[in-house]
Parts: C-alpha cells; structure tokens; sequence
C-alpha cells in the first residue's frame, strides 16, 4: 500500500518551486550506503513503494534497507474531458519534494558491489538523477 499522512491541515496544497539544495537529510546516517539526487523532483508515494520492493528483494536476509524520504504533499487533478472552470481538482496521490542532495535510501549490511547493484535496480524507476554516496567517517 502507498504511503499517505494520516491526517493533514489542509486537503490541497499549492505547487510551488523547488529551490536551492538539501540542508537536512543530505548525509548517510543509518546505513553504510545511500542514494542521493543529483537533482530536484516529485517522487510520488508509488514511486516509493516500488523502490522499497526492489531493494529489499536485493538484500534479503542479508542487509537493511532505509526509507529516507516520505510524501507530505498532495498533487491534484481534474477529470479528464471536463470543461475549465469549477474550482481546483480533487487530490490525486501523494508525492515527496526532493531537492539536489536528499539521500533517498539507505541500505546496510551489504558491500559497495552489493550496494551499487541494489541502488542501480532503484534508480531506473525514480524520475530524478541520482548517484551512490558512502557513510563519512565520524570526526572527534
């Protein structure tokens, strides 16, 4: 089933741009390997959910994979063949806003090949560029 919030403050919610790059959620925090966009998008709640299969189908058993990214925005829109005018459409799914360097999914307990090979199967369904980033040591 397709991720959706349980209960939001207002039904439809405007456009907007999407501007600047990731301040928050840009690094691999719970896994060893993660998928971060090389650019902005809508990645829609059945997007999501068909990357989360064919991830952990890769690594069962053997690694965790990590959801990173959730959609908080609904996209409306009008039936089709119906006529201008008569207010704003109903909503249609549920997206998450991506900007440049969100880390989409993490995986753990799986190599670089493994991780690479998990992460390409992932990329060909996302609407958004992505490349395979690794955990930055932990400076003291």
């Amino acid at each position: 089933m397709a991720l959706m919030p349980k209960r939001v403050k207002h039904r439809k919610s405007q456009r907007r741009r999407i501007k600047g790059d990731a301040h928050k959620g840009n690094t691999v925090v719970f896994g060893e390997w993660g998928l971060q966009s090389m650019q902005q998008g809508h990645v829609s709640a059945q997007t999501i959910e068909a990357c989360r299969i064919a991830a952990t189908q890769y690594v069962r058993g053997v690694g965790k994979v990590y959801i990173r990214i959730f959609p908080h925005k609904s996209v409306t829109s009008r039936p089709l063949e119906t006529r201008m005018g008569k207010g704003k459409g109903e909503p249609d799914r549920w997206v998450a806003i991506v900007k440049p360097g969100t880390v989409l999914f993490e995986v753990s307990g799986v190599g670089r090949e493994g991780a690479r090979d998990c992460f390409n199967r992932v990329a060909h369904k996302l609407p958004v560029k992505v490349r395979l980033v690794g955990r930055r040591p932990v400076v003291e």
